[in-house]
């Protein structure tokens, strides 16, 4: 039987709960039998077994994607061993994807005839794209933003990196896994602008002897 399937990447900002609407998703397939799994790379480090869990509170088990995993044989395998073809995968953390295995998940779509659903951010702290956000943005059928809103109002944009006092980091390895306390979801107004004023703060006032300020007058 042809089965038709969809790549989908439902992208937003850190708290723009994204992981509950994937596990809503995945309790809504449970409840109408809908053959699911979900999956999470392991490079989130956060928990210690292999669970997704939402900021809220829930959870669910999953299935990790190592660096090496090849996700289109991990579901031809899945066929071969159990005769089992999942109707939709559910991808948690999607940013963390390689570009090969987003090419992988475009091979389950066309070739097996699954539905496979990314979620993640789309840049990094610095505002750039990552490799697994960017491969989706040029292959994915579906591309979704999941919106919320910044503390001026706005929509946010920026995942903001930030230190122990609050200020907004501009240096630093592209992927540190971290919580509320390293990252803060802002718009690009708001992310310049408190860059800017970190940047006036750290600028020394200029100090000139008495004499000096005398023959200047």
């Amino acid at each position: 039987m042809y089965r038709k399937g969809k790549l989908y990447f439902r992208y937003g900002t850190m708290g723009s709960a994204k992981t509950a609407l994937l596990l809503t998703t995945a309790y809504n397939f449970e409840e109408r039998h809908v053959d699911y799994m979900c999956l999470k790379p392991v490079i989130d480090t956060r928990e210690a077994t292999n669970v997704i869990r939402s900021r809220i509170g829930i959870e669910r088990q999953c299935r990790w994607i190592y660096q090496n995993t090849n996700l289109y044989e991990f579901a031809r395998d899945l066929y071969r061993t159990e005769g089992r073809i999942v109707d939709w995968y559910l991808i948690d953390e999607a940013q963390f994807l390689t570009e090969a295995q987003v090419d992988q998940l475009s091979r389950i779509v066309d070739d097996i005839g699954s539905n496979v659903v990314c979620y993640g951010l789309r840049t990094d702290f610095k505002s750039h794209l990552f490799e697994g956000s960017r491969r989706l943005f040029e292959i994915a059928d579906t591309i979704d933003e999941i919106k919320s809103t910044c503390n001026c109002g706005h929509k946010t944009i920026i995942n903001a990196r930030i230190d122990a006092q609050g200020n907004i980091l501009s240096e630093g390895a592209q992927v540190e896994i971290g919580g509320n306390d390293r990252y803060v979801a802002v718009c690009r107004r708001c992310w310049r602008r408190k860059r800017i004023e970190q940047a006036k703060r750290a600028e020394l006032p200029l100090e000139f002897d008495d004499d000096d300020t005398a023959g200047a007058l």
